[in-house]
This record gives structure tokens, C-alpha cells and sequence, in this order.
């Protein structure tokens, strides 16, 4: 479930961008201003809205820690801002002066790019705020840009609906010309790593003109070239896509749309979980919180929406709207039999009552007729039950893989599933964060492996590319619900 729970209406013209950090959500606007919410309770910050721009104030983006903001605009210029003081700690001009359409930083926090409506992209030294280099394509704009999460390469996407891979010289590493009609309008890398033997593996989304959502892969190799794969071709929204974001354990992808729409996806699977309607006008903004279970998204109709999803926190105040009713808890005796069960020792009639319980009660008499036990169930894939069970809804069989692994977390089991447990430590873990390698691990041992083992993987043995760890919110929230089952 996904629970509108607090509505910004501050700006007074388009809401064109939105970022979080751990502690803040900022929001910009054509109305040449940003503002500044707390993000415990959606209050503004005292020193926000920032006025320093000239113009339209196109893409925000704070730094990895938190400290600073910054801000780009159709006059021509990039504003590093203090999230102390709310102060200007830098104007940054572009070369040619340009309208800047895009900027985004890298997770390291050393470098910083801008795009323009000319085609050109600045690099920028952010500590110093000083202009490394310029580089670009002409005759295009420049309205996209994602860093990868090892902070040494980054994608652009333009009006000519290309995507563009650079390194940190500005050299043009890769190029995927017409990946979307009339034009790209966004991208973002998924957070996390994948290592292999010779190839190293990142994921991207990226949205466009063409009304789809579409998820890369990109293999960098060993020898130092690059591939792009199209992996998933999303067109659940009936008009161009606006934006897209993944949250930050890289589980979720959300993308918003001309149609009003936001859609929230299951990334791995590529899955629609949730249609968010809400917005009377197009929806150009979205972004997780990287800390709570949280989506904000900005609209034309002047608004910023805050969505709590399914497993969300509470103690969100401010301007709040009355939630949605959430799911009804399992009651009553059948229910209490099973969970005194392993799953896999469920009957026919078990996962038949599990089923309706669920709300997926249209299926049990195809369960029946295939007579689907706990163990059936636990071995379902999205193949055997197109193949099968002749489930044609691709978003059905969704939602119930999904459910099958929520009970997979939930079930009561004689010993911790090894899934939860540190790789290093072999305990059950309180703070899971995923590593370059694309493996979770208690985050005080991970931390304490990479000083003392030089930037090894625990598990591969290759060097880590960073040592940048993201919060894995999911696997988090499995662990306590397994807690709390027990």
C-alpha cells in the first residue's frame, strides 16, 4: 500500500525538480526559487525559500553528506548553497552561457557536472568550485545526467535521444543513439555494483519522450570496453515520461509521467507495484529518501506530494492529509494453525486461505486444480505461472512473487535465514548495507573489513571500485518483520 500523507504548496509557478538527504527535502521551481523542508515533519527550514536565480531554477541535487545544495537555471548558472545557513557558498557561470537544464554530483562529492541547452557539459572540481573541463555534443540539449556509483563515469541524456557515457576527462565512453524517440528526458543509476569474473556490472533507468521507462544494464569490461543492454521496456504510463528515480537500496524505480501519473516498480523484476494519482497536472519531479520509506513528487499543477510506501514509518506531521486504511493483520484460527508451520509444510487448503487472505482469492481455484501445496508455492517463478497456471496478467503474477517473498521473510523457520546473516560476521544484522560488490553486510563490519583488508570484497575478492555503502531499507524491514514473527 501507498499512503499520500503530507501536500506542499508553496511554489508559485511548476515544480520542475526534488532531492532528499538524510535530514532535508529540497524543491525548486520556475518561480526562480527553492525551498527547504525538514524531512521528519515537512516543516520549512527558516532561511528557506532561496532566492538567487534569475530564471527558472530547473534540477537540484545535494551533496552525498548533506551539507550542500545545488541549483541550476535557464540563467545560465549553477549556485552551490549552504544547508547550515542557507547562504550562497558559490555562483558557478557556464562556459558560453548557456541555460543550465541539468547538474548532478558525483557520490564521492570531488566532482560535479552541469549540462546546458547548447550541448555543452562543464566538469567541475566541487571542494575547489573550480571548472576542470568542458566537453559536449552540439546542436542538442543536455537534460539528464546520473553519475555511476563508483563516482568515475556519468551518463547524459539529450533532446536527441541519446544516452551518452563520459569519463572523468570528458571522453566519450559510450553511445546509445535513438534510446528513446524525440528525445531522453532523464536517467539515474541504480546504487549498487555487480562483480563477475571480467565484467563489472551497473544498471540505468532512463525515461523519455517515447512514453517509456526503460532499465539498462552496462557492462564495463576488464580490457576497458563498455556494453549496453536493454534489459526491461516499461509502458505502463500512456504519455511521455518525465522523470525517473530509484530508491536507495536500488530496489524500487519511480517514474512520473505527462498523464498525470507516478508509477512505483519493482526494479529487479520489473514489476508495477503502484499507480499514485493524485496530481491534477503533468508530474516532472521524483525522488526517494534515502533513510525512510518515502517518495516526494512535484507536479505543473504547483504542488510537491509526499508518499509513504507499504512498510512506511510513522510520526510524519506537518501538513498531513488522513491516511489510507492499511491492510487488515491476519486473524483468526486458520491463520494461527499456519503459523505454527513452516510454509513448506502448508496444505492445499492452507495456501488457498492464504490466497484470499491476500486478496488473491480469484486464484485459488487454479491453485486447487494444480494442487499447489507451501512447497509448490515457494517454487512458483514468473514463468510457471504464465507457463502452467496460465496467469496472462503480467502485474498479477507480480503481486503475487511479491507476497511469496514477503512470507518467505515472514515465516517462522528453527534457525535464522542466511540470507539475514552477515557474511563476515555470521550474525543477524542491524544495520544492512550493500557494498560495491552488490553483497549486504552489517555495516559496522564492512566498515572494519575494507580498513583493515584493502578494499577487498568479502566475498569476491576483488577490489571494491568504492567504499560507498548504501542503506539496504528492504532487507532491513525483512529482518524486523522475521523478528517480530518469532
Amino acid at each position: 500500500m501507498a499512503s499520500l500523507i503530507c501536500t506542499l504548496r508553496d511554489h508559485q509557478d511548476d515544480v520542475n525538480w526534488c532531492a532528499f538527504s538524510a535530514k532535508l527535502l529540497a524543491t525548486c521551481s520556475g518561480d526562480k526559487t527553492l525551498r527547504i523542508y525538514n524531512a521528519d515533519d515537512f516543516s520549512e527550514l527558516p532561511f528557506s525559500p532561496l532566492t538567487g536565480h534569475g530564471y527558472s531554477v530547473h534540477c537540484c541535487c545535494f551533496s552525498p553528506c548533506g551539507q550542500f545544495l545545488t541549483s541550476c537555471s535557464t540563467d545560465a548558472t549553477t549556485v552551490v548553497w549552504s544547508m547550515v545557513t542557507g547562504d550562497i557558498e558559490a555562483v558557478l557561470e557556464h562556459p558560453g552561457r548557456s541555460p543550465v537544464r541539468i547538474c548532478a554530483l558525483s557520490p564521492d562529492s570531488v566532482h560535479m557536472v552541469s549540462g546546458a541547452s547548447d550541448g555543452t557539459l562543464a566538469l567541475w572540481d566541487f571542494p575547489s568550485k573550480r571548472l576542470s573541463r568542458t566537453g559536449g555534443v552540439s546542436d542538442t540539449t543536455m537534460v539528464a545526467c546520473s553519475f555511476s556509483p563508483c563516482s568515475q563515469m556519468f551518463m547524459t541524456g539529450s533532446t536527441y535521444g541519446d544516452l551518452r557515457l563520459w569519463d572523468l576527462e570528458l571522453n566519450p565512453l559510450l553511445a546509445e543513439k535513438n534510446a528513446h524517440d524525440l528525445g531522453v528526458l532523464c536517467c539515474s543509476f541504480a546504487p549498487s555494483i555487480l562483480s563477475g569474473g571480467q565484467v563489472v556490472q551497473f544498471r540505468l533507468a532512463s525515461c523519455g519522450q517515447d512514453c517509456r521507462l526503460k532499465i539498462w544494464t552496462l557492462n564495463k569490461f576488464t580490457s576497458g570496453g563498455f556494453k549496453m543492454v536493454l534489459l526491461h521496456t516499461l509502458s505502463d504510463q500512456t504519455a511521455p515520461v518525465l522523470c525517473c528515480a530509484y530508491s536507495s537500496d536500488g530496489q524500487l524505480l519511480v517514474s512520473g509521467s505527462v498523464d498525470k501519473s507516478v508509477k512505483v516498480y519493482d526494479a529487479n523484476n520489473a514489476v508495477s507495484l503502484y499507480t499514485l494519482n493524485h496530481h491534477d497536472r503533468y508530474v516532472t519531479a521524483c525522488c526517494f529518501s534515502p533513510t525512510s520509506p518515502l517518495i516526494a513528487t512535484g507536479s505543473m499543477d504547483k504542488s510537491v506530494n509526499i508518499w509513504r510506501l507499504e512498510d512506511g514509518c510513522s510520526g510524519h506531521g506537518g501538513k498531513s492529509l488522513p491516511e489510507e486504511a492499511s491492510e487488515t493483520p491476519r486473524e483468526g484460527k486458520a491463520a494461527a494453525g499456519r503459523s505454527r508451520l513452516l510454509v513448506a509444510d502448508w496444505s492445499e487448503g492452507d495456501v488457498s486461505e492464504w490466497l484470499a487472505e491476500e486478496g488473491l482469492g480469484g486464484l485459488a481455484d487454479k491453485f486447487r486444480a494444480n494442487n499447489i501445496d507451501g512447497a509448490e508455492l515457494l517454487s512458483l517463478t514468473k514463468e510457471t505461472l504464465a507457463s502452467e497456471l496460465g496467469i496472462e496478467s503480467v502485474g498479477l503474477r507480480g503481486k503475487l512473487l511479491r507476497k511469496v517473498e514477503e512470507l518467505k521473510s515472514d515465516s517462522v523457520c528453527s534457525g535464522t535465514p542466511d540470507e539475514f546473516l552477515c557474511p563476515i560476521t555470521r550474525e543477524l544484522m542491524r544495520d544492512p548495507v550493500i557494498a560495491a560488490d552488490g553483497y549486504s553486510y552489517e555495516r559496522e563490519a564492512i566498515e572494519s573489513w575494507v580498513h583493515t583488508k584493502n578494499r577487498s570484497s568479502p566475498m569476491t575478492n576483488l577490489p571494491l571500485l568504492t567504499t560507498l555503502l548504501t542503506p539496504n531499507h528492504t532487507l532491513k524491514m525483512a529482518i524486523s518483520r522475521w523478528k517480530t514473527s518469532q
